[in-house]
């Protein structure tokens, strides 16, 4: 491999990510330290979700919010102790009951970088103790929300987001879009980077000569990477293709459901947060479509938006459904691109796979 053609390291603060990958969070407990720390060791941001990561306690029936910040704290140290020179992060979605609590918890657990999106992180800062060096991410879909959160933060908090993850329509889970706003041209993830890249370079932070932008929502190859960094990408953060690797937390059928999908099999939903998903076809979203999922009673309280008597479906147990490998149960979130996906590999080698790739397409592009 030619290292003249491979992407520059990334930048947040006096981080620097030798890999410009930060591998997206993936809630329920898909990424926990197993995929976070594979990740971080191999240079670039392993990142746990906080989203429901009690799931995995004994004792998380009984107390869902108690079992999640004590999972929280372990899976964050563990990762850190596993790759003590690596980077770790923890994404955190706003939607969430009890965000502040598990801000505090993953600031106080050592984490290196907090991402927080499903809602715009408006409070974020608010929670962070002054000492704290922690990194704060917010995750955007257009350049108004970029200049909302950098001047809020400035006023409330005189400080800047340390990088924005932008994330386009083709991403899994929770999109921050309305469903119409999906297919726009202005939406495509090519043509927000560089709009919130000018968007952004009006805030000038003390700590570094600009405001990191991140790519995110359908970024599968090297040659995806190579292209949305030609347009001014810092990084990119890839969610999918992590799910198909030994080391992700999931079940391993949960895993084989990626490698088994077809491009139709690919589907929009509407999550009890209020936000449209991107999901796989199941036997679970058509008994929803049905009406036949409806929640008698709140177990998890995850959620600060749902309202179990009016919400179609509980999706906290849907998530952990899937997460367990219990597929006609559950709801498998995935990115537009998760029909590409067709072995499970390394983490070590599908991030030499995307070097590869990007390599080769900047390498083929220099020669043109």
């Amino acid at each position: 491999m030619n290292k003249n053609f491979l992407p520059p390291p990334l930048k947040i603060g006096n981080l620097t990510v030798p890999i410009p990958i930060i591998q997206g969070g993936m809630g329920i407990a898909v990424s926990m330290s197993g995929l976070a720390s594979a990740v971080a060791k191999e240079g670039g941001v392993g990142v746990i979700s906080s989203a429901m990561i009690g799931m995995t306690e004994p004792d998380f029936y009984k107390t869902p919010q108690e079992s999640t910040f004590r999972a929280l704290e372990k899976h964050i140290k563990i990762a850190k102790n596993n790759v003590p020179n690596g980077i770790i992060g923890v994404n955190i979605m706003v939607a969430l009951e009890n965000y502040d609590k598990q801000v505090e918890v993953t600031v106080k657990a050592g984490a290196d970088l907090i991402i927080s999106g499903a809602g715009l992180p408006l409070k974020l800062p608010a929670y962070i103790a002054e000492d704290s060096d922690i990194k704060l991410l917010p995750i955007i879909s257009s350049p108004r929300a970029a200049k909302i959160i950098c001047k809020r933060w400035h006023e409330l908090y005189k400080r800047y987001p340390d990088a924005i993850v932008v994330e386009g329509p083709e991403a899994g889970g929770h999109l921050g879009f309305k469903a119409e706003e999906l297919e726009t041209t202005e939406n495509k993830l090519e043509n927000l980077i560089p709009e919130v890249i000018k968007a952004v370079a009006e805030f000038k932070p003390d700590n570094q000569e600009k405001i990191p932008v991140i790519a995110a929502g359908g970024i599968y190859s090297g040659l995806d990477m190579y292209n949305i960094m030609k347009l001014g990408a810092d990084g990119v953060q890839m969610a999918t293709r992590f799910v198909a690797t030994h080391e992700c937390d999931a079940s391993d059928k949960f895993k084989q459901a990626y490698i088994n999908a077809q491009k139709e099999d690919v589907e929009i939903v509407i999550s009890p947060v209020g936000m449209p998903g991107r999901a796989l076809r199941n036997v679970f979203i058509e008994n929803v479509k049905k009406g036949d999922k409806r929640p008698r009673f709140c177990t998890n309280k995850c959620l600060k938006t749902c309202d179990y008597k009016t919400t179609k479906y509980c999706i906290s147990n849907a998530l952990i459904n899937a997460q367990r490998g219990n597929l006609d149960a559950g709801l498998i979130f995935c990115g537009s691109n998760v029909w590409k996906v067709d072995k499970i590999i390394s983490v070590h080698d599908l991030i030499q796979t995307i070097l590869e790739e990007y390599n080769e397409a900047a390498e083929k592009d220099s020669n043109m």
